[in-house]
């Protein structure tokens, strides 16, 4: 609540609450890179000026021990085998461009992962890839968003048979309140009854892809020779589709088990990649809440947006409506129908009438007629004419309403995760409840 005599900032400019969010998000993001560029520096800055050190000891010894070595020749050397290197040339490594490799270039490409060891080195192969990419990664994110839609369903569904559990045991829960549930039609309409709370969402989603994470770790520690920890590191960075790749998997030539390591590696990485996915988006929600607490504690006074108004006619303006109908009105009729129904054509030629009503009552019942009467071609261009605009009018108004609730708060019209998670969660674009 704001303080008497004192206006918000967002009130005073006139910004709406969505508005409002959205800048104080890319504030505090600046803020929380900012912060993120001091700590990394003041732990990797000293370790990076190390190792170069060390580097340049080295080949400063290796000039001294051999110095009948030319030092551009030398140089060169070191820059074709760094890009070897990276290709992946020196060493025990598999082929990258093999099929299996190509598949496994082809999935951190669509899952956005994008480790860089494996790159296209051909034009061709980079003009390919512009397109190949383009509707690859449309694809993942659609199946990453269906992925969410149905884990979210899911455990919807669990905690709401556990809540009806703890409910029933507490005797709050009795014969007629369960017969009004059984009686409805279906999964998602019974949810609709109860939305779990997003906070067990998100702990249950943290505890799935954890358990992925432990028992792929389990999998990469012995098979890769790496720590445990690495193990996990690759993990999230694999999964949350960072993908540095200073840690790659299955890139030497030969493993015990190649072909059902591949296959674990490829479950993995997919369940993996799903479960932060979900669990990301998840986390965006509480964000947004604390982010309306943020607003509420600034003392922001946004406006809320409030649903457009309906056209009340598709076919004719709102003041010419209400003009035609008061004129072709029958005395006595007064000004009830005005605001309702618009009458067109009424002298022209014998041209019938039109009567069109607004949202709550669309009608062109003055077309209908007997089975046995003529209908002429102008009347029925006319009619058809009609019909295709009050069609037109009510997709209108229906997108127009799936876009704004009515008290004018959530993403109930949105598309893509906030929408899935509103509709799944009931979470309010602005809860007053924080």
């Amino acid at each position: 609540m704001s303080r008497p005599g004192r206006r918000g900032c967002c009130k005073i400019i006139h910004l709406k609450e969505d508005n409002a969010r959205f800048i104080l998000l890319a504030v505090v993001m600046v803020l929380y890179m900012l912060t993120g560029a001091a700590l990394f520096t003041l732990l990797e800055r000293d370790n990076e000026v190390s190792e170069k050190r060390v580097y340049e000891e080295h080949l400063e010894n290796f000039k001294l021990k051999y110095p009948q070595v030319n030092v551009s020749d030398l140089e060169y050397l070191l820059a074709m085998h760094s890009k070897a290197e990276t290709a992946g040339y020196v060493g025990d490594r598999r082929p990258r461009w093999d099929f299996p490799g190509s598949f496994y270039f082809v999935g951190t490409v669509v899952s956005t992962i994008g480790f860089g060891m494996t790159t296209p080195h051909t034009v061709a192969g980079k003009v390919v890839l512009i397109f190949y990419g383009f509707f690859g990664c449309s694809g993942a994110i659609l199946f990453f968003n269906l992925f969410l839609e149905r884990i979210i369903t899911f455990l919807a569904y669990i905690l709401r048979a556990i809540h009806e559990r703890g409910q029933r045991k507490k005797g709050l829960l009795g014969g007629e309140e369960r017969r009004r549930r059984s009686s409805q039609g279906s999964e998602d309409e019974q949810l609709d009854s109860w939305k779990p709370s997003v906070y067990w969402v998100m702990l249950i989603l943290t505890l799935g892809a954890l358990v992925v994470a432990v028992i792929a770790s389990g999998m990469y520690h012995p098979v890769e020779d790496w720590t445990y920890w690495e193990a996990m590191y690759f993990c999230f960075v694999t999964f949350a589709t960072i993908g540095f790749g200073d840690y790659v998997v299955s890139q030497r030539a030969e493993y015990p088990n190649v072909v059902l390591y591949r296959l674990g590696n490829f479950i993995f990485i997919v369940l993996g990649c799903c479960c932060i996915y979900s669990l990301f988006n998840v986390t965006s929600i509480v964000i947004k809440q604390v982010l309306n607490w943020m607003l509420r504690k600034l003392n922001c006074e946004c406006r809320i947006r409030k649903p457009p108004m309906t056209r009340r006619n598709a076919i004719t303006p709102g003041h010419l409506q209400r003009r035609n109908t008061a004129k072709n009105a029958p005395a006595g009729a007064g000004g009830a129908g005005a605001a309702g129904t618009a009458t067109s054509g009424g002298g022209r030629g014998g041209a019938p009438t039109v009567t069109v009503t607004d949202a709550d009552g669309d009608s062109d019942s003055e077309y209908r007629r007997n089975s046995g009467e003529m209908i002429s071609m102008k009347d029925f261009l006319q009619a058809n004419k009609i019909s295709l605009a009050m069609m037109q009018k009510q997709l209108w108004e229906t997108s127009q309403r799936g876009s704004y609730n009515n008290s004018g708060r959530g993403f109930q019209g949105g598309v893509g995760p906030l929408a899935i998670l509103n509709r799944k969660l009931g979470q309010d674009e602005f809860d007053p409840a924080m």
